[in-house]
């Protein structure tokens, strides 16, 4: 990233903490069009709640998509999630656990107590009581 680009996701990303929205996407969006995931990922939120743009299901789905796909743990949480509650594309229970599985996996703990939960409930996948011990393990429960 050049220096212009630092400030730029600094000033996109200090506008999307105090929620000035429209100023996070001017300056995130083209970070997010140049492959910086965390810009990608806070584009799909902006996107996915209709926050300083209008709410745009698809946009949302291909920024989280493509942000998840580059490794992003937070995207790949927030794309499971997205498959697990129907938000913005069709609900695929196998889908999620395969996103929130790949999170897990780099260590993010919502994801790794969110797969205890799926596999303590037997949610869209087979009840697997170890599964779901392992995984609470690893969460810190």
């Amino acid at each position: 990233m050049s220096d212009q680009d630092d400030m730029d996701f600094a000033s996109g990303m200090s506008a999307f903490e105090s929620k000035h929205f429209s100023t996070a996407m001017r300056f995130l969006s083209p970070l997010a069009e140049n492959g910086n995931t965390e810009a990608m990922h806070r584009v799909a939120i902006m996107f996915q709640n209709g926050l300083g743009v209008g709410r745009d299901p698809d946009t949302a789905v291909k920024w989280m998509l493509k942000a998840a796909e580059e490794g992003h743990a937070i995207a790949q949480h927030g794309i499971g999630f997205m498959y697990m509650e129907g938000d913005c594309v069709e609900k695929d229970m196998e889908k999620a656990v395969e996103w929130f599985t790949l999170a897990a996996e780099q260590g993010l703990a919502g994801s790794q107590t969110t797969l205890a939960m799926i596999y303590e409930e037997g949610n869209g996948v087979e009840k697997d009581p170890e599964k779901a011990k392992e995984w609470y393990a690893k969460a810190g429960f």
